[in-house]
């Protein structure tokens, strides 16, 4: 296991993110690893045989991750790994992203809150009022809690630098080829229910952690108890925990476009959340990060 350079990357994201000096200087591994499939997409994704060019496509993504950071690892220390897995944790950007609607909304400026959640949600908030943003806003931080933190770290933890970077492969893929439409049904299947799996654990030690961070039985009885009414056997698990904590409802029913989805209510019976309820998500995943970091020294104490 290397919970040192989960860790690492961990503090070096907490406290930096990802500077934009070095964005616009060398960009972001995970744009390098999107420009990778949307190349594979557009060469492979037509003719017959498209599960098949899928799997294909996305093995070859998750290898050209996994070789460089073998690579990387042998040669340096766990430090230096650290480091390396630091732009593969996007705890300050969910952070930053989340509470741009927070602000926005209290400021009572909603077209700029709609801009905003627009960044961190694939629906349609076009129309929404306060009450849709929050809940879009609660649940994309609740979901990326899981898929662009605890999961990475998870993977980190496991197996260094490769184990993140296969992770933040799999992600990606997911992200971008994952979904269910007839563009991508066939050559993204693979994809999806290989994130699915990916994430399995992590999800369920995500609403762990949130759990822990409030401090309530209750939450977790609740979240238990709704995880499942969610469509993704993965993303119910930290909504839940997140809806549970807060005492509000989320997910319900929204629209993609034009494609309207008529979800379950997650913690049902409660109320809607508003703009000052994103302030105590936002303080709840930040609880939620020290619950990881404090794992993670344990762990890396004990070895």
């Amino acid at each position: 296991m290397s919970p040192g350079i989960a860790l690492i990357a961990l503090l070096a994201d907490a406290a930096f993110g990802w500077p934009d000096a070095i964005f616009r200087r060398i960009g972001h591994p995970v744009v390098w690893i999107g420009m990778a499939i949307e190349r594979l997409e557009r060469r492979l994704n037509h003719g017959e045989g498209r599960f098949a060019k899928g799997i294909a496509a996305s093995l070859l993504v998750i290898l050209a991750a996994i070789l460089p950071a073998l690579f990387l690892q042998s040669l340096l220390g766990p430090v230096a790994a650290g480091l390396l897995a630091w732009p593969l944790v996007a705890a300050k950007s969910l952070h930053s992203h989340v509470r741009a609607v927070e602000d926005s909304l209290l400021e009572q400026d909603l077209a700029q809150a709609r801009l905003a959640t627009a960044q961190i949600v694939g629906r349609d908030v076009s129309q929404s009022n306060e009450a849709a943003l929050s809940r879009a806003s609660i649940e994309s931080l609740a979901e990326n809690s899981s898929d662009g933190v605890i999961a990475p770290l998870f993977w980190a933890a496991i197996a260094g630098l490769p184990g993140i970077a296969a992770y933040k492969a799999i992600n990606t893929l997911d992200s971008m080829i994952g979904h269910r439409n007839a563009r991508y049904a066939e050559f993204g299947r693979f994809a999806a229910r290989l994130d699915d799996a990916a994430n399995w654990f992590p999800a369920r030690l995500t609403a762990v952690l949130m759990v822990l961070a409030s401090g309530s039985w209750q939450t977790w009885r609740i979240t238990r108890r709704d995880a499942y009414r969610h469509r993704s056997p993965n993303a119910g698990w930290p909504e839940a925990a997140m809806a549970a904590a807060l005492q509000v409802r989320l997910s319900g029913p929204r629209s993609y476009g034009k494609h309207f989805v008529d979800e379950p209510w997650l913690n049902g019976t409660e109320r809607d959340p508003s703009g000052r309820d994103i302030r105590h998500a936002l303080a709840l995943y930040r609880r939620t990060l020290i619950a990881a970091g404090l794992f993670l020294l344990l762990l890396s104490l004990a070895q």
